[in-house]
């Protein structure tokens, strides 16, 4: 079935915005009473409604006739979540706000290795239940497609319980599940060889489960101390590139110890830079790695935010994710950190649309997505205003009132 909608009181069709650096609000050209022609193989044509609805009043076409205030945007990208997990990590926050660091959590039995432990004792079940649950209240929220990470299995079995579990859950949910494998988040408690060690495990046994079972197009690795250096990993994603996977890289989240990582290996991504100096922006751009920045994680922890406006000016493709965890960034409400963020970074709405649509799916290596354009996905979302600038005043508190994913009405 094709679909004709609108009247919408203001189109944003993100379609002609810059890949790469600043953008300026005019730039954004709400188109005023526009309409979207689609099917479920996506989006047929945009344009004026009363128009398109003429053009297509002899066909066989479903109108959808809008008689209030919409403002539409592509359906949102969250390109980094961790949302495969087991447990809770409420006890960490209590003493992270109570003033306790993060290696005194972590010596008192909480940290990564804590829900390690809790995702353990999950059943895959329980973890593609887990999944759902919170993809829904994403998709509810207008992400219609996610990032999600493994990482917290952290041996081959647990790590393939985890992709199996995101792979599972994707056929449970209309909104779309981009695997990464995250073997590499941190050595586990009960593994007695050396990093090099495990990671060469992780290369020769859980790799070519994860390439024969299509489980994860993606590999990460966690550089920072305490975690991974550049010189344990050298193998690791060498031998990822070989077998035809994209790299991305927990870049700078503490120390500046990431960014040159990401750019060695042409990642796809360099993901947190809450550390970056002026030093890792310029190595990021002369190697044409996409920042992603997570004021999630900044809001969890406390911390300073990603130099965002720093990465912008530098000419490189800001996105914004919510690093949605149980540990350091338990909100996972993509939108309104995506606001907070942009008023602390002095972004405008048009990049911070940017960072949260198509700038979002490249990184994905996702083409198809994040602008409302013809052949585009069909996935978009209806905000009840009519100014598209309401959406990022009210910091995340004005949701989507419809949610469209693949054509099909989600809410």
């Amino acid at each position: 079935m094709t679909y004709l909608i609108g009247p919408l009181t203001q189109l944003l069709t993100l379609e002609d915005l810059p890949a790469k650096g600043p953008i300026a609000d005019d730039l954004l050209k709400p188109f005023p009473n526009g309409g979207i022609l689609f099917d479920e193989h996506g989006i047929l044509e945009t344009g004026d409604f009363e128009k398109l609805k003429a053009e297509v009043n002899d066909r066989q076409v479903r109108t959808i006739e809008l008689n209030e205030d919409f403002v539409c945007l592509p359906g949102l990208v969250d390109s980094h979540t961790h949302i495969c997990f087991g447990g809770s990590r409420a006890r960490d926050y209590a003493m992270r706000t109570a003033g306790k660091s993060y290696l005194e959590i972590a010596a008192e039995g909480g940290g990564i290795l804590d829900t390690v432990g809790q995702t353990r004792k999950a059943s895959l079940e329980e973890l593609v239940d887990g999944i759902t649950t919170r993809i829904s209240r994403h998709l509810s929220e207008g992400v219609t497609t996610c990032e999600v990470k493994s990482g917290y299995g952290l041996s081959v079995d647990e790590e393939l319980k985890m992709l199996r579990a995101i792979q599972q859950a994707n056929t449970r949910t209309p909104a779309d599940l981009i695997a990464t494998c995250l073997a590499a988040h941190t050595v586990p408690s009960d593994f007695a060889g050396t990093k090099q060690e495990y990671l060469s495990k992780i290369i020769e046994k859980l790799f070519p489960v994860i390439v024969e079972e299509k489980l994860a197009s993606r590999i990460d690795a966690f550089i920072e101390q305490g975690a991974f250096q550049a010189e344990d990993v050298v193998d690791y994603f060498t031998k990822a590139q070989e077998l035809g996977f994209d790299i991305t890289v927990h870049a700078d989240q503490f120390t500046a110890t990431g960014s040159n990582v990401a750019a060695r290996y042409d990642a796809m991504s360099a993901d947190h830079l809450e550390a970056s100096t002026d030093k890792e922006i310029a190595c990021l751009a002369a190697a044409n790695v996409a920042p992603v920045v997570l004021p999630g994680a900044s809001l969890g922890l406390g911390c300073n935010y990603a130099p965002a406006r720093k990465l912008l000016n530098a000419g490189l493709p800001l996105v914004i994710a919510s690093d949605w965890n149980p540990g350091s960034a338990p909100m996972g409400d993509l939108l309104c950190q995506a606001a907070i963020l942009g008023a602390a970074e002095k972004l405008s709405a048009a990049e911070i649309f940017a960072a949260i649509t198509y700038r979002a799916a490249r990184v994905l290596g996702l083409n198809d997505r994040g602008q409302l354009a013809k052949g585009q996905k069909a996935d978009f979302i209806l905000f009840p205003t009519s100014d598209y600038r309401e959406i990022l005043y009210h910091q995340g508190k004005l949701k989507p009132a419809h949610v469209y994913k693949n054509g099909q009405k989600i809410n």
